[in-house]
C-alpha cells in the first residue's frame, strides 16, 4: 500500500471531493421552475394570483401569454416548466360564488419537477384563496368566534437541513466504496504479478493471508472516514448530536464486513479488469439500494426486501441517526447486529473460496 502511492491519495483526495460536489449538486429541493402565465381574465384579482406565484422563489416567470396554444408550444421547445392558465370569468367567479376554476400543465418528462411544481402552485392557490377570504370576512374586534391554531414543531431537522441528511449518507457510501474497491484490487494485483502462488507454499495459513490483506484496508477505511467527518465539520459546520466514538465503532464493524465483500469478489476474479467491473456494478446496487436517495420505505415490497440484504442499508441509517438524532450503540442495536453478520458471512464466505481456490 505504501509502495503505491495512488492509493494513499486516492484515499484523502475521494472523500473531499465527493463531499464537496456531491451535496451541493443533489438536492431534492426544486427551485427556479419556468413559469408561463396565460392570464385570460387580466382583473387585478388575476394579476395578484400571478404575482403571488412569482413572489413566492420556487417559480421564475419566463413568458405572459394571453393564448394557451402559444405557451403549450413553449413548453414543447423546453422553454418552461409549467404553465398556469387563469381563464376569462376568474374574479367574477371568485366573487360571486366563492371558487374559481384555474389550469395548470406540467412538462412531466422530468417527473419529479412536474410534481412538486404542480404541489407548489396548488399551495399558492389554496393560500391566495384564504387571503381572499379573510379579506371579505369582517369579524367585530371581539368576535366570540373559535380561532384554531397549528403549530408544527420538526424534531431532530426543524430547519430542514439537506446537507444533514445527505452528508452523513455519504461518508457511509465512501467507506463502502473504499472498503470494496480497494481490497479487491489488492488480491488480484498479487494474482497477476505471480506472488499469490509464492505465498500460497509458504507455512502462512489461509485466514493469516487474508487478514493481512484486510487489515491495512480497515486502517485506511477509517483514515478516510475521519477526514470526511473533517470535510463536513470545516465545509459545512455538521456535528453530530451524538458521539464520534459512536461513529467510528460502528464503522470499525462495517469495514469488516465490505472487506470481505472485497476479497470475495477478487477469489472470483483473475484480473484488476474483470475486479473493476465487478465491483462497479455491486456498488451502484449498494448505492441506489441503501436508502441515501431514495426512502427505503417508498419502495416496491420486492426493493424493500432486496434492501434488507443490502450492508450499506444500515450503515447509512447508523450514521444518520447519530448524526441528526443522537442515537447510541443501544438505539442501533439491530442495525449493529446485522452489520456484524455481514461481517462474519462475508469473510467467512471469502476465506472459504479462497481456500477452495488455492487448493
Amino acid at each position: 500500500m505504501f509502495r503505491n502511492k495512488a492509493i494513499l491519495r486516492l484515499s484523502v483526495v475521494m472523500p473531499i471531493m465527493q463531499l464537496l460536489l456531491i451535496p451541493m449538486a443533489a438536492d431534492y429541493e426544486v427551485k427556479r421552475i419556468d413559469l408561463a402565465v396565460v392570464d385570460q381574465d387580466r382583473t387585478p384579482y388575476s394579476r395578484r394570483l400571478a404575482e403571488a406565484m412569482t413572489a413566492s422563489g420556487y417559480f421564475r416567470p419566463v413568458a405572459h401569454e394571453t393564448a394557451y396554444p402559444a405557451a403549450l408550444d413553449l413548453v414543447h421547445r423546453g422553454g418552461c416548466d409549467l404553465v398556469l392558465t387563469i381563464p376569462r370569468g376568474f374574479e367574477r367567479d371568485l366573487v360571486r360564488d366563492a371558487r374559481a376554476r384555474l389550469h395548470v400543465a406540467a412538462d412531466a418528462v422530468s417527473g419529479l419537477k412536474a410534481n412538486l411544481g404542480t404541489v407548489y402552485a396548488q399551495r399558492i392557490v389554496a393560500d391566495f384563496g384564504d387571503a381572499v377570504r379573510r379579506e371579505w370576512i369582517d369579524l367585530p374586534r371581539r368576535s366570540e368566534a373559535p380561532v384554531i391554531e397549528i403549530v408544527q414543531a420538526n424534531r431532530f431537522n426543524p430547519h430542514y437541513n439537506y446537507k444533514l441528511f445527505m452528508v452523513p449518507g455519504i461518508l457511509a457510501i465512501l467507506v463502502t466504496m473504499v472498503g470494496v474497491t480497494m481490497s479487491s484490487l489488492n488480491l488480484v494485483a498479487e494474482k497477476e504479478l505471480g506472488t499469490i502462488e509464492q505465498l500460497n507454499v509458504t507455512p502462512l495459513r489461509k485466514w493469516e493471508f487474508v487478514l493481512g490483506k484486510l487489515l491495512p484496508f480497515w486502517v485506511l477505511g477509517l483514515v478516510s472516514l475521519c477526514v470526511g467527518l473533517l470535510v463536513a465539520f470545516a465545509v459545512y459546520g455538521l456535528v453530530p448530536v451524538g458521539s464520534y466514538f459512536t461513529i467510528l465503532g460502528i464503522a470499525a464493524l462495517y469495514l469488516f464486513g465490505v472487506l470481505g465483500i472485497g476479497l470475495l469478489m477478487s477469489t472470483f476474479s483473475d484480473t484488476q479488469q474483470q475486479v473493476t467491473l465487478f465491483s462497479f456494478f455491486v456498488t451502484m446496487f449498494f448505492v441506489l439500494m441503501s436508502g441515501l436517495y431514495t426512502s427505503i420505505e417508498s419502495m416496491p415490497g420486492w426493493a424493500q426486501w432486496l434492501a434488507t440484504f443490502n450492508p450499506p442499508t444500515y450503515i447509512v441509517r447508523c450514521i444518520r441517526s447519530v448524526f441528526v438524532k443522537g442515537s447510541s450503540f443501544w438505539d442501533l442495536r439491530h442495525e449493529i447486529a446485522y452489520i456484524c453478520f455481514f461481517a462474519v458471512f462475508f469473510n467467512a464466505l471469502a476465506i472459504w473460496n479462497y481456500r477452495k481456490k488455492g487448493g
